[in-house]
């Protein structure tokens, strides 16, 4: 092969590489940000149900994503139901995605930590691959238009007084 040849070949792997590195920053802001309205969802729940984002519309939505495999998951699981028991009523939803892909342990889940708000099943991680989760759980806090107020990845601790206030006071009524 000759220099001339080696050449052009050299030029044509920089501008691929320059297109594949365009694509992929951004592929990576495709996943929704801060401001951003969450993408709708509709998931199958364990007892045949559908869960969609969008019947949450006019209330905060704690969207939190995880797995019963996940130890962080684990270990805020009691502090989140607490929250979502405390919070029902004031305009306040919590609901949760999970990526199990065995249905029975996550049913053990839920009935062992008595969880009472919507728990819908993503076991290929459609929903989460499209919010650009890749760390469990992950938390999306949305204000009454869907937007994304908020965005935690990590276990938190939901009876911090700050978090709740943070919430509480995307609830309050707005005026008008």
């Amino acid at each position: 092969m000759s220099k001339a040849n080696v050449g052009k070949l050299v030029v044509v792997a920089v501008i691929l590489g320059g297109a594949a590195l365009v694509l992929l920053v951004r592929q990576g802001s495709r996943f929704p940000q801060l401001g951003d309205t969450a993408p709708d969802f509709a998931l199958p729940t364990l007892t045949g149900g559908t869960v969609r984002l969008s019947d949450y519309r006019r209330q905060v939505v704690v969207l939190n994503l995880w797995a019963t495999w996940c130890p962080p998951c684990i270990e805020e699981t009691p502090s989140l139901k607490k929250f979502a028991d405390e919070m029902a009523g004031q305009g306040v939803a919590v609901v949760s995605i999970s990526v199990d892909e065995d249905p029975k342990a996550l049913q053990e889940f839920i009935s062992q930590y008595g969880l009472t708000y919507p728990v819908a099943r993503d076991p290929r991680q459609a929903v989460t691959s499209r919010y650009g989760t890749f760390k469990f759980p992950e938390t999306f806090i949305l204000d009454e238009d869907g937007r994304i107020a908020d965005k935690i990845i990590g276990a938190i601790d939901w009876q911090d007084p700050r978090i709740r206030e943070f919430v509480r006071n995307l609830a309050r009524p707005r005026a008008r």
